[in-house]
């Protein structure tokens, strides 16, 4: 099973997204995305529910539960 970290940069890179691009979308910095997919720093419920709607998934997709 993947885990978080691994699923949101396998979804960026899917779609031909650079983490400064996701960033954006987010609202923070390249170095804070990086810090997520690197599972350095914990992604925050916002950021997820976010993603899920920047890349048209579910959070158990992100979340590595489906």
């Amino acid at each position: 099973m993947k885990s978080y970290v691994e699923i949101i940069r396998d979804l960026r890179e899917d779609n031909d997204k650079t983490q400064k691009e996701v960033a954006q979308y987010l609202g923070t910095t390249q170095q804070v995305y990086s810090r997520y997919e690197k599972g350095e720093n914990e992604i925050p419920v916002r950021h997820i529910i976010a993603l899920c709607k920047y890349y048209n998934v579910s959070a158990d997709y992100i979340l590595g539960l489906e």
